[in-house]
């Protein structure tokens, strides 16, 4: 799916945290969104997820103007976001917390429950077999009895990554999937986004400080600072932009860049 935002803006108390934003992301593609804090980025995906409507612009999906529609609705869509804080239920098991995400399950119609059992009962083990398998990809099926209040920060990232392949949404929007993950386990999560995208047709937007992550990961970058885009290209053309190595006031990307 094609995500378009054209000249966006939001403002919050006088402060403006978007300020005329365009860009896009290409269908297909791990599109990076990098900036130093402050820089508006998940301000930016709050508005294209639809949990912040924009105070000018338009946010397109696929050419269709969803500025004014709310979450649920761009769900339906195939558009999907994660946060940077995991949102789990914590008093579910980790198990339960991906098995209620496939919507218009049939078991949540009272009638069909009572006059079409078998459908319900098929149902329900086809999505307990996709939850057994995508705890698998994560590493995370031999916590799938655990309640999710009890995971660690990095396991509730992958169980909250565990419940957008659960969907079926296939444009996703990753707020920092790799903080506070264990290296291990996000080498593993950074191959399994390699393969939905290459693979599946996944389209990703991440917004991420490790470098590293970014590196390998996203093509195109995209840069953000002070609310609107300052550069945009591979990785290597945008570490070394000097509106770049200024915007970050010579940290992590004017450490690594050529002088």
């Amino acid at each position: 799916m094609r995500i378009e935002v054209r000249d966006v803006s939001k403002a919050f108390g006088g402060v403006q945290a978007v300020r005329h934003c365009t860009l896009t992301v290409e269908p297909g593609t791990v599109t990076g969104l990098i900036g130093p804090n402050g820089a508006g980025k998940s301000t930016l995906f709050d508005i294209v997820a639809g949990f912040t409507r924009p105070d000018a612009g338009r946010v397109l999906l696929d050419g269709r103007d969803v500025t004014d529609l709310p979450p649920h609705r761009r769900f339906h869509l195939g558009l999907v976001r994660t946060f940077q804080i995991p949102r789990v239920f914590a008093r579910m098991t980790v198990e339960e917390n991906l098995r209620l995400v496939p919507p218009r399950q049939p078991g949540e119609k009272l009638f069909v429950s009572w006059l079409a059992w078998p459908r319900v009962v098929r149902r329900e083990r086809e999505i307990a077999a996709r939850a057994a398998e995508v705890l698998e990809l994560l590493g995370l099926l031999h916590l799938r009895d655990e309640l999710a209040g009890h995971l660690s920060g990095g396991q509730k990232k992958l169980l909250e990554f565990g419940r957008v392949l659960m969907s079926p949404c296939r444009t996703v929007l990753l707020d920092e999937p790799g903080a506070g993950v264990n290296r291990t386990l996000l080498g593993r999560l950074a191959a399994l986004i390699e393969r939905l995208a290459r693979e599946e047709g996944y389209t990703f937007c991440v917004v991420e400080h490790d470098m590293d992550l970014v590196a390998r990961l996203c093509d195109p970058v995209i840069v953000m600072a002070e609310g609107t885009v300052l550069a945009r290209g591979s990785f290597d053309e945008v570490r070394r932009d000097r509106r770049v190595l200024e915007a970050y006031l010579g940290g992590t990307l004017g450490a690594e860049a050529e002088p």
